[in-house]
């Protein structure tokens, strides 16, 4: 049983990728998540914080549309996903699971109304902030506004309880973590982060937030980004120019996306950062599995790759067809196949019907 809690590849949809087939560069496509095992994921729809709150609605509902359609279109290999046993019905049919995220509330902009609209068109789980504090609450990258939720975010927090639909603390910061700790009826999740412990980058959970996820019987999801996953990465002045270069490169092309120069391009510079840039690989992602199972308990971790949404990925697990490596280390280090079987998806459908339990 393998789902992962959070990929970007709604945004990839958008620069008209086609899922049903191998696409080259691609980290996630049909195909791909075949060939890894893979039973399903939670795509997200992440909308910059830099975009105008209109804009972000806008660009949201385009995104949700563009994976609907790529279901339809493949409808033999995939289907958009509601609930767990929706997944377990799909699981038995040999069709991939499509679960929707939102990454960053500013497409339900000030509005309770707009936040049950895009839960009935399917989203499951909203990560409350991306790179910047919002309407709702303070993100990691800043927490300035607020201090942690605003009066507006602990309606936002208890609606989402009423709905059964996750709330996703993953770009939060500390504080807002601590306040959806305190006032949320349901457990948390954290989809996509890592152990500050081992990175200490601020997008990573303190052992203070890894034990009390566990207490509030949450699920963190282990993101694979080498940023967090190492303090070492990138400390070259050299290795630094290169990935803000590659950040050009990619802004290019996500303006112009069926340029064929642009496409070139992206994938050029794709093979270089590989090529050039030293990356932690599956040996550092077991170990902050191993430290947030250490915290948090066996059955609160899981896998959230951020596919689709960094720019550079793990050595030796650059897409997600390569997942056996990861399951390979783990047994490697003693984890039993029960064992395995929780973190690579059963912990994220249980914890997922944790939280709809509490909305009945």
């Amino acid at each position: 049983m393998i789902y992962d809690s959070h990929m970007d590849t709604p945004s990839q949809l958008i620069r008209l990728r086609n899922l049903g087939i191998d696409n080259t560069h691609a980290h996630v496509d049909f195909p791909k998540m075949k060939a890894g095992k893979v039973d399903g994921a939670f795509f997200a729809l992440y909308t910059p914080a830099s975009m105008a709150p209109d804009s972000a609605t806008r660009y949201a509902l385009e995104m949700l549309s563009a994976v609907y359609d790529a279901a339809d279109t493949n409808s033999d290999l995939a289907a958009v996903t509601f609930t767990p046993a929706e997944a377990a019905e799909n699981r038995e049919k040999g069709i991939l699971s499509l679960f929707i995220g939102m990454e960053n509330g500013a497409p339900i902009q000030e509005s309770l109304s707009l936040l049950r609209t895009f839960y009935r068109l399917g989203v499951s789980y909203m990560t409350l902030t991306h790179n910047g504090d919002n309407a709702i609450a303070d993100a990691a990258s800043e927490g300035k506004r607020w201090g942690g939720l605003s009066p507006f975010g602990k309606q936002v927090v208890a609606e989402m309880n009423a709905l059964g639909m996750m709330i996703d603390l993953s770009h939060a910061s500390d504080q807002t973590f601590w306040d959806c700790i305190r006032l949320s009826q349901a457990p948390i999740v954290v989809t996509h982060s890592c152990c500050r412990a081992l990175c200490s980058h601020r997008r990573n959970l303190t052992d203070e937030m890894l034990k009390a996820l566990g207490e509030k019987d949450g699920y963190v999801g282990i993101n694979f980004y080498p940023a967090f996953l190492s303090d070492a990465f990138a400390k070259k002045p050299e290795e630094a120019a290169l990935l803000e270069e590659a950040d050009r490169v990619e802004s290019a092309f996500i303006k112009e996306p069926g340029n064929p120069e642009k496409v070139k391009a992206w994938q050029k510079m794709q093979d270089r950062l590989h090529a050039e840039i030293w990356r932690p690989g599956v040996k550092e992602i077991a170990d902050h599995i191993d430290h947030a199972v250490q915290l948090a308990g066996l059955e609160h971790v899981g896998i959230g790759s951020d596919f689709d949404g960094i720019e550079i990925t793990p050595a030796g697990l650059e897409n997600i067809s390569k997942l056996d490596v990861l399951w390979e280390e783990l047994r490697r280090r003693g984890y039993s196949q029960t064992q395995i079987d929780l973190i690579s998806g059963g912990n994220l459908m249980a914890v997922y019907e944790r939280v709809l339990s509490c909305s009945e």
